[in-house]
């Protein structure tokens, strides 16, 4: 899904031509858009006491803002690179006001970082495209090394961390590591792009208990009801009947 490049203004002004260039559809349906004191723990085991968000993101009591993996520049290096992938526009909020960072760091400091539920044993080699990521290198150290990388980028380009430099140029930089274009330490960029894109998606529509999708404002996009205790009184009208979305920590 492609189309002709328009100018940095163009881009801004839907949810988004990155996510069509990127190729970030589902089922053919680009992602996204109106159908629809801190204690910080980094991944280096250092204890500090931050909090670079105090007033973004919509109030829930559900979604938990400690760091538990990255430090606080990784993080927002992270949710830059997210809100270029599902930016705020006219139709809601974007990753970062979503605190897709904060579920990304999560799921990374847990089983799904150190791939606990994979077999991983080898011989690792090569898989066809359509198999993924089949290296032997963990989904943490793969996100770490892309974000490093990320950085080391935005640095040759404009001697700035990648958080601080222009987003046409974060989007720049972006689709070169989706191309693959960019030299990881026995990895490959795409398949931390590719990672970083699922696991930004992830956030913005999982349940809020998990980190991500702050006040439910993901959910309210699409419209979606989240997780009711019955449809019972609701199952036979033939109407859409729109329903205020709960978490799974409402029916606590």
């Amino acid at each position: 899904m492609s189309e002709n490049k328009e100018t940095f203004t163009e881009k801004k002004s839907t949810r988004r031509n990155f996510l069509k260039n990127s190729g970030l559809t589902l089922g053919g349906i680009v992602l996204g858009g109106a159908v629809t004191s801190l204690v910080v723990k980094n991944n280096d085991g250092e204890t500090t006491v931050a909090d670079p968000h105090s007033s973004h993101g919509t109030e829930s009591a559900n979604f938990n803002r400690a760091l538990m993996f990255f430090n606080i520049e990784q993080l927002l290096t992270v949710e830059a690179a997210a809100e270029q992938i599902f930016p705020k526009d006219e139709n809601g909020p974007g990753a970062k006001e979503l605190l897709v960072g904060y579920y990304i760091d999560h799921q990374l400091a847990g089983g799904f970082g150190s791939n606990a539920k994979e077999f991983r044993q080898g011989p690792f080699v090569k898989g066809e495209p359509t198999q993924g990521n089949q290296s032997a290198i963990l989904n943490k150290d793969l996100f770490t090394m892309g974000v490093t990388a990320l950085d080391a980028e935005a640095f040759k380009l404009a001697e700035k961390k990648f958080y601080e430099i222009e987003e046409e140029k974060q989007i720049e930089l972006l689709q070169k590591f989706e191309a693959g274009d960019v030299a990881l330490n026995g990895a490959n960029s795409k398949d931390f792009f590719n990672l970083l894109k699922k696991m930004t998606i992830e956030g913005v529509y999982a349940d809020p208990l998990y980190g991500g999708n702050a006040g439910l404002e993901g959910w309210k996009m699409k419209r979606y009801p989240g997780s009711q205790m019955s449809y019972a009184n609701i199952i036979e009208k033939d109407e859409f009947v729109e329903m205020e979305p709960k978490s799974l920590s409402d029916h606590q």
